[in-house]
């Protein structure tokens, strides 16, 4: 018998895909968590074979319990809304055994679960296409700066920071916003944060 913990902020989500994954033969969900603090502390109690887990939580995000239960023996499939090249990229670090979108039929995911604990990996193929069709255009430097400004920071506070001059600063910017084909510095964080490259 196959255990699951699921860990989803959404309620009505949360109790079809328990009910869903319940209906299956080979499969037991034990504990279900609506963000990532506890579906880390369920993993714990209940030592199952596999978390799903949403990505877009309260208190901590599946992404980062995904890094805390990383070697816990426990295998991770994320199951979100977003197909975020970053986002997949991190989940891919932290070790996590599938990557799945909510959009997915929904018997793809009895089928990738089994798959899973056979040893294999499953990943949404629109993301791994994704992942490696687009890079992160910006430089170290680039993205030093673009940090500083979504922390608040203005062009003086910048320059003194990195040790460079006001000007050399209205360079980076403008470049930053080049790279991105944006117009300005808000547009410039939150298209930074879509794409899921703010580690």
């Amino acid at each position: 018998m196959i255990s699951v913990v699921i860990a989803e902020d959404q309620r009505m989500l949360l109790g079809a895909l328990a009910s869903l994954l319940d209906l299956e033969d080979d499969m037991q969900v034990v504990g279900t968590a609506n963000n990532g603090e506890d579906a880390v502390k369920l993993v714990h109690l209940y030592k199952p074979d596999i978390c799903i887990m949403d990505i877009e939580m309260p208190i901590k995000s599946g992404l980062e319990a995904a890094e805390e239960l990383k070697g816990s023996g426990c295998k991770i499939m994320i199951l979100t809304t977003f197909a975020r090249p970053g986002y997949f990229e991190r989940a891919l670090k932290a070790g996590a055994h599938g990557y799945l979108l909510k959009d997915s039929p929904s018997e793809e995911l009895a089928t990738s679960i089994r798959t899973i604990m056979a040893g294999r990996r499953i990943y949404a193929p629109e993301l791994v296409d994704e992942a490696y069709g687009e890079e992160n255009p910006l430089t170290q430097r680039e993205k030093e700066v673009l940090g500083l400004i979504a922390d608040g920071k203005n062009t003086k506070e910048i320059a003194n920071e990195l040790f460079i001059t006001t000007g050399t600063v209205r360079n980076y910017i403008s470049v930053i916003l080049d790279k991105l084909g944006v117009s300005n510095r808000i547009e410039a964080i939150t298209r930074f944060k879509e794409k899921g490259w703010f580690k």
